[in-house]
């Protein structure tokens, strides 16, 4: 599904909580789209609170005593892509909603259009080159962003970035290619397995149900599945390990002002380990 609307729409953004596997899909559906991996094709970047227009489509910067106009990440994968229609090209946009879109894209945001991506609707930008200069984003350019829901710090994405993107919700996933993973590629047995899958359930159970936190805030199965053929000599101490190091703190973060709440859950997800 999320290649198919990233296909017809354009511009696609994986939304979910913590440790789904946002950017690890995103990845991997640039290489789908393109048809192959190659590197060449895809522009990974990551948004932050700092980051601006100038930063990623074009702005002033200082070289050998004076102000050169320098085209920022956005600018240079169009035009790469306008000179290269034989292939598709990629923005994979970590953490979309960590930066302020409307501002970072200017002009641009209207251009990502599906239905404005030729030349007819081409716009001067902000900061042009002469005043002639007009922009359009070809339709063999694709934007795939990553958003993190669970992060309070971060604001609302605005109505105008969500009416031209799509947007794929990820879950925390188990069940047998889960297990099957674990087995294959970190020699975890199958019964330890079923026990840690039984606690991830449990606890994003509980987060779901818990009125200040909800379903945007379960712990995704990142947290507790191996890296690709990285075998596990002790995986009770490898869990344990994770569950003290990466997702205590987490819940602690949660419920920073519930203390036993988080302290009762990491208790729970240990019992019997």
């Amino acid at each position: 599904m999320a290649l198919n609307r990233l296909q017809q729409r354009m511009n696609l953004i994986l939304q979910g909580p913590p440790g789904t596997g946002k950017t690890w899909l995103a990845r991997r559906l640039a290489y789908a789209l393109i048809g192959r991996r190659d590197d060449r094709l895809v522009k990974r970047l990551q948004f932050h609170p700092n980051l601006s227009y100038e930063d990623f489509v074009r702005g002033h910067r200082p070289e050998a005593g004076k102000l050169d106009l320098v085209d920022g990440p956005l600018l240079k994968i169009i035009t790469a892509a306008q000179n290269d229609r034989g292939n598709k090209y990629v923005v994979v946009i970590e953490e979309i909603n960590r930066g302020n879109p409307a501002q970072i894209f200017g002009e641009m945001l209207t251009l990502l259009e599906a239905d404005k991506r030729n030349k007819d609707e081409a716009l001067a930008l902000a900061i042009p080159r002469d005043d002639n200069e007009r922009v359009y984003i070809p339709p063999n350019v694709y934007v795939i962003g990553t958003m993190n829901v669970a992060d309070r710090s971060l604001a609302l994405v605005d109505l105008a970035l969500r009416r031209r993107f799509t947007f794929v919700d990820l879950e925390p996933t188990f069940g047998d290619p889960w297990r099957t993973w674990m087995r294959e590629q970190g020699g975890v047995d199958e019964d330890i397995s079923r026990k840690i899958e039984q606690r991830m359930i449990a606890l994003n159970e509980g987060i779901s149900s818990d009125q200040s936190l909800g379903d945007q805030f379960r712990v995704g199965h990142s947290y507790v599945t191996t890296p690709p053929g990285v075998k596990i000599d002790d995986p009770v101490a490898w869990f344990r390990e994770v569950v003290e190091t990466e997702i205590a703190p987490l819940l602690r973060e949660y419920w920073f002002d519930q203390t036993k709440t988080a302290d009762d859950h990491q208790r729970r997800l240990l019992e019997g380990f």
